[in-house]
């Protein structure tokens, strides 16, 4: 078990994906200087992860909090003025949070997290998902005139899926907290053909939600 400062907020980060902040509230000022002025040599990584709908952190503590976050290293930090700071992060390993750490001593929410593994499932299946979920993209790409990002490693690429195809927070914390690639590849499979589906029947399809530029 690990400690962890978090940053919730009301969207997923899947590893591999950018995440740009503009930190202005006290308390995430703070976390950025602990991570960036720290006297131990850990790399700057807080904590994203989704808040529940209906909740807020400080009253609810981990009740608020969805149980799989996404570590973000802090890969750019630049002041802008009064305080303020735009700080660019990128996802890398996933973590359940256990508990909030009451004692931490933080102005912000600290967590007792566990550092999830990757498993990839079945290899032959995985391979079969992944070149079905390729096709799917494609396609939803050339129908709905989308960007198309698809990576050529089968993990990144079910991660990847947010990237061309619109899906809201409930559906990328599914495709996060999904147990193995297998698994994260079946689903996103079936949340792409739902979404072309649907772009067929309409005629019309939201641009993907990236996650965003957030004023905290």
């Amino acid at each position: 078990m690990a400690t962890l400062p978090l940053f919730p907020l009301g969207t997923v980060l899947m590893p591999g994906a950018r995440l740009p902040l503009q930190i202005f509230e006290p308390r995430y000022v703070r976390l950025l200087h602990d991570l960036i002025e720290g006297q131990d040599e850990r790399s700057p990584v807080f904590g994203v992860v989704a808040i529940r709908e209906g909740f807020e952190v400080g009253e609810d503590g981990v009740r608020a909090l969805h149980s799989v976050g996404c570590g973000a290293l802090v890969t750019q930090a630049a002041v802008l003025q009064d305080e303020r700071f735009l700080v660019i992060s990128e996802g890398i390993d996933r973590f359940r949070v256990d508990a909030i750490d009451e004692s931490a001593g933080t102005p912000y929410t600290t967590a007792r997290i566990t550092w999830l593994t990757e498993p990839d499932g079945d290899p032959a299946t995985v391979t079969r998902l992944a070149a079905r979920l390729r096709a799917e993209l494609t396609a939803f790409a050339a129908a709905t005139d989308s960007e198309l990002g698809v990576p050529d490693d089968d993990r990144a690429l079910a991660y990847a899926v947010p990237a061309t195809v619109s899906l809201d927070l409930a559906d990328r914390q599914r495709l996060l907290a999904s147990k193995d690639t297998e698994s994260r590849l079946r689903l996103a499979l079936q949340l792409v053909q739902r979404e072309r589906q649907f772009a067929a029947a309409l005629g019309a399809v939201a641009a993907p939600t990236a996650p965003p530029f957030t004023l905290n």
